[in-house]
């Protein structure tokens, strides 16, 4: 049966960085009782948590369900040797570092070279002296605690190189790799899709009237009204300073606007708390459609989105443009005013009033021609 105990403190010969709030958890593996017994009280009384077991198997099977910190393995075991079982961990824990320390007899140096030669990181030897045994788990315990760092701070690095920090979105370098992926996708299984491009309006008078704490703090609540109107399929990334672009895969005209509705209501319909008072802000959206008569590449689609963005900040801003074939822009009515609460855009094309987008939301295709891909989940309702 395993043996665990936590026992905080530790004696001078065990360096100071490497206490922390949680003891270092160590696995001893030996099938004499009477070493694991002393191996076990070593590193008790040294601060450290110790689970001892009496053969490998039993030793792959508690690493493996996480949470070790170092492996003390015998050399000569029943069911699996200590060498077996450094292999198999070395394998297991590819990704991570797991210190792999071998235990041997002092006139055992043919296991002791294989063992290092298959991947252990140290060895002991037997009889134990407590001071050798201690400095040498205590370098493995460090090397393992700087391994640990590194990844850790690697992994914030790439988080960084595909977010931005503000936010929280993708940014502008990542998403031209997914719309690029995208686009193939859409060409190759003739889908619709649709890029929504989004501008704070009046941000830089924000930011002089509260500074850019105002100004940031609204730029992040558009960032969450965004978030929260689409699908988890959906790409959304910061495109500039007060820009966002939606990538909305499977998605065609009446979807794309029912897209455009739902951010457009959730930064009218939302205002940043500032000094004691609500700010209202408003954005103006433009949408762009793949396939159409004008869009035939990924850059003409991005081409496109500007155009009806600005065409909705020459009229006024608080509005969406859709780009359609020919360069036609179509525009919602009603003025640049927030509304309270905010009635739902209709749009109309400037040349044609009668003409009204649908309403509805379509953004799934009926058939998804010439791919066996199961269809695109459903958007959550908002």
């Amino acid at each position: 049966m395993p043996i665990s105990e936590d026992i905080r403190g530790a004696p001078p010969s065990v360096p100071a960085e490497l206490l922390s709030s949680r003891p270092a958890r160590i696995v001893v593996a030996d099938d004499d009782r009477l070493a694991r017994q002393m191996l076990v009280s070593i590193l008790h009384k040294a601060g450290f948590q110790v689970e001892a077991v009496d053969d490998g198997q039993e030793a792959i099977e508690l690493i493996g369900r996480g949470g070790v910190d170092l492996a003390l393995l015998d050399i000569v075991m029943p069911r699996l040797t200590g060498l077996e079982a450094c292999r198999l961990l070395k394998s297991m824990t590819s990704e991570t570092f797991l210190p792999v320390v071998l235990v041997t007899v002092k006139t055992d140096t043919a296991s002791r070279v294989e063992g290092l030669k298959i991947g252990a990181d140290d060895y002991v030897c037997k009889p134990f002296e407590e001071e050798e045994l201690l400095a040498r788990v205590a370098a493995m315990l460090r090397i393992k605690r700087l391994h640990d760092h590194v990844a850790a701070q690697r992994a914030y690095l790439e988080q960084l190189s595909i977010h931005d920090e503000m936010t929280g979105l993708y940014n502008y370098r990542y998403l031209f790799t997914r719309l690029n992926e995208e686009f193939k996708r859409a060409e190759r299984y003739h889908e619709p899709f649709a890029c929504v491009l989004v501008d704070i309006d009046r941000l830089k008078a924000m930011n002089e009237a509260g500074g850019r704490t105002l100004g940031d703090a609204v730029i992040r609540r558009v960032a969450d009204g965004i978030r929260r109107s689409v699908r988890e399929v959906d790409v959304v990334a910061r495109y500039g300073g007060e820009e966002f672009l939606i990538v909305l895969p499977s998605t065609h005209f009446a979807g794309s606007l029912t897209v455009a509705e739902r951010i457009w209501r959730e930064a009218s319909g939302n205002p940043v708390e500032f000094g004691g008072e609500p700010r209202p802000c408003s954005v103006s959206i433009g949408v762009s459609l793949y396939p159409s008569r004008d869009v035939r590449t990924k850059d003409a689609l991005i081409r496109a989105a500007e155009s009806a963005l600005h065409q909705a900040k020459r009229e006024g801003g608080n509005r969406i443009c859709v780009f359609q074939q020919h360069g036609q822009i179509y525009t919602p009515t009603g003025s640049a005013e927030l509304p309270a609460p905010p009635p739902p855009p209709k749009l109309r094309r400037s040349s044609d009033p009668a003409f009204v987008a649908a309403q509805d939301d379509q953004r799934e295709p009926q058939t998804r021609r010439g791919t066996d891909l199961p269809p695109l989940p459903p958007r959550k309702p908002v």
